[in-house]
């Protein structure tokens, strides 16, 4: 349950930065974003078994991103193809840099 934990804040903050433009557009004309989900990021562990259940998973290697990497994401990138892990501590990083950019806004 607690290693669930990290997964579901990540994955709320990813949703976050990428969905509420898309959500306001697909309630107005009733059809589906076409950009939901396009920017996943995991907590993931950086050892062999991560390694090959990832792969397993989602048909390619895992690629490692920053906090400083996932805060400078902006709408108009490409989107991933696959999702994005994340360590840890990266999301810790990831988590108090949210909340500061939060408190000073």
């Amino acid at each position: 349950m607690r290693a669930f934990t990290p997964f579901i804040g990540v994955a709320a903050l990813a949703a976050a930065a990428v969905l509420p433009a898309g959500l306001a557009s697909a309630g107005d004309t009733g059809q589906p974003s076409a950009r939901t989900n396009t920017r996943a990021v995991l907590v993931c562990r950086t050892d062999a078994a991560t390694r090959r259940a990832f792969t397993r998973e989602h048909g390619a290697a895992p690629v490692f991103v920053t906090a400083r990497e996932a805060l400078s994401v902006r709408a108009s990138d490409p989107a991933w193809t696959a999702p994005r892990c994340m360590t840890e501590r990266e999301h810790a990083r990831y988590r108090d840099a949210a909340t500061t950019f939060a408190v000073v806004r």
